[in-house]
């Protein structure tokens, strides 16, 4: 199960322990996890299947939502799975290199998940501060290249991340305390000098989340000041409203993600490691299952979308009926 490497030892595999100190609760855990997870898989599925065969949702801000939903569907699944197997089945090891896999996941699709928010604040920006040029500026072409982008950012940037861990040597056992493989988790196992893996962590968290941060927060500072420069109340009001379930979709990705880097960095030894955990968790399940919801009710056309769609079935049920 090991390879000796002098002193040290690399474990073939680790042993994911769940939630220390509630592993008599993980049954009852798993329930709001395994609801939440069902509900996210079909919401999300339901608005990637109405974005690609609706046309009038072939415009440039539900692309963008297409990518968000693609996002958090690999990224909470490359998680959420493996997380019910241990509640649920107590399988709890996983290889090495499996773990490195999962990591490299985890944090891409995290970074891409934060990009593809301020991709969608841009896109928010050019609606209402450029409107006529808006199908002009976030053309196809320029959307496939700035998403394509924005996921090449997150790759370049984890992959040296996962390689740090891959040469740390272990020699503190192989148990990490946690329902997936996070690379700090892992990190802290090591008997190495692990100060390049922070230091770079703490690089790449600001290159990615401080940069896209940045970037939403001037954008919507500049649409408010559009919006207040209007001089209707109703177009105010629709400027508006056209930006709430984006900025919902922030807070549901960024609050959860603040706590667990402030906790990870400097409140280790003041908060419970199994409310750190959950909210690990819920930090990847809360936007894939908010999102297809707040945007199903607060944005008009797919909201419309979704009643022709479920009116027409009703009608031809209904006709089907008669003809009997």
């Amino acid at each position: 199960m090991i390879i000796l490497n002098q002193t040290y030892v690399t474990p073939a595999s680790f042993i994911l322990n769940g939630i220390p100190g509630l592993e008599h609760m993980h049954l009852w855990i798993s329930i709001p996890f395994c609801t939440m997870y069902v509900v996210a898989m079909v919401g999300n599925c339901g608005l990637l299947y109405l974005i690609r065969y609706e046309e009038s949702l072939h415009r440039s801000m539900y692309y963008f939502l297409a990518m968000l939903s693609l996002t958090d569907l690999v990224m909470c699944s490359s998680t959420i799975p493996k997380a019910l197997c241990i509640f649920w089945f107590h399988l709890k090891e996983i290889s090495f290199d499996e773990c490195l896999v999962q990591m490299f996941f985890i944090h891409t699709f995290t970074g891409m998940e934060s990009g593809v928010l301020m991709l969608m604040a841009l896109d928010r920006y050019v609606a209402i501060c450029y409107p006529l040029r808006y199908s002009t500026i976030l053309t196809n072409s320029v959307i496939t290249k700035i998403g394509f982008a924005t996921f090449l950012r997150a790759v370049l940037l984890i992959i040296p991340l996962v390689f740090l861990t891959k040469r740390l040597p272990f020699c503190r056992g192989n148990i990490i305390h946690h329902t997936y493989c996070d690379q700090l988790s892992v990190a802290k196992l090591s008997c190495g000098n692990i100060k390049a893996n922070v230091i770079y962590g703490l690089m790449a968290a600001f290159l990615i989340g401080g940069f896209d941060i940045l970037c939403i927060t001037i954008s919507y500072t500049m649409i408010l000041q559009a919006v207040v420069s209007l001089s209707s109340a109703d177009a105010r009001q629709k400027a508006f409203s056209t930006c709430t379930a984006h900025i919902c979709a922030i807070v549901f990705s960024y609050s959860p993600a603040f706590f667990c880097f402030f906790f990870n960095r400097f409140g280790s030894h003041k908060i419970p490691p199994s409310c750190h955990i959950i909210v690990a968790n819920i930090y990847l399940l809360l936007p894939l299952t908010m999102n297809p919801i707040v945007y199903g009710v607060k944005t008009k056309q797919i909201r419309d979308c979704v009643v022709r769609i479920f009116s027409g079935s009703k009608d031809t049920k209904s006709q089907h009926m008669k003809g009997i």
